[in-house]
């Protein structure tokens, strides 16, 4: 528990620099030099008001202090590792829209300017910004875009004779007889072994599939405002409604939807 508990302070220390005084009187590297200089001489309490307002709400002075004089060689490592960032800090805020979209804005010269994704509308560099692009590419009937989130595998027509095309399962999970979720699960069919196209998405969602995919994907919409996607290396997921998930896979740098 307590390497736990250290573990978690480098990623603390990235809301020190939305604390009301440290971003006004220091950069981030600044900010990152002084806490990684208090953990290595000892001076807890010190590092301990370079942590944002949010920071200090999660851990109490007391569990702070009890953290780093319980395990002093892992405070020493992290001090070390945080006095020779890789890189360096780039300072940005994140808004998040009423629709569910996340802006994001980063601080250069002085100065908040705001990133692409206020202008890539289709963007896959984030899971939650693939799902976003997809949404709002099923709204506006672009299945050409949709296209683009569908992993090259279901894509290409690769599955068995009668599998589903199209965002589904992973090939290595078994769908039970009678399970609810399969059942509900709008896809692609009867295009097995044959390339995946636009007009064969419009058909199956504008046709028989309609009410399902309409009600899977206000569920979604529903959820995504405050969803937590865990990722784990080149695969994600998000959890939605009643026991659904949404489930991304990274290809060739970019994220798709496999199944939902």
């Amino acid at each position: 528990m307590k390497v736990v508990r250290l573990a978690a302070l480098p990623a603390v220390l990235a809301l020190a620099a939305c604390s009301s005084n440290a971003i006004v009187q220091q950069g981030p590297s600044d900010t990152l030099r002084a806490y990684s200089a208090a953990l290595m001489d000892g001076r807890v309490d010190e590092a301990y008001r370079l942590l944002s307002d949010e920071a200090k709400r999660g851990m109490s002075l007391e569990a702070f202090r009890r953290a780093v004089e319980e395990s002093p060689q892992d405070a020493g490592e992290i001090a070390r590792a945080l006095s020779r960032p890789a890189g360096d800090p780039v300072v940005t805020a994140a808004v998040t829209l009423p629709s569910g979209d996340e802006l994001l804005l980063i601080y250069e010269g002085g100065r908040w300017r705001i990133d692409q994704s206020a202008v890539e509308l289709y963007g896959q560099a984030t899971p939650r910004q693939a799902l976003m692009g997809f949404l709002r590419a099923f709204e506006r009937k672009r299945y050409d875009v949709v296209l683009r989130y569908v992993p090259d595998a279901e894509r290409e027509g690769l599955g068995l004779p009668g599998e589903e095309i199209g965002p589904v399962a992973p090939k290595d999970k078994a769908a039970k007889p009678g399970d609810a979720k399969d059942a509900a699960k709008p896809a692609v069919e009867g295009v097995a072994g044959a390339e995946l196209t636009a007009e064969k998405i419009r058909a199956a969602w504008e046709g028989p599939q309609k009410e399902q995919i309409n009600r899977i994907v206000q569920a979604i919409k529903t959820a995504l405002p405050t969803a937590q996607i865990e990722e784990t290396g080149d695969s994600a997921a998000m959890s939605y409604g009643a026991g659904g998930t949404v489930a991304f896979v990274r290809e060739h740098g970019a994220w798709k939807i496999r199944d939902f």
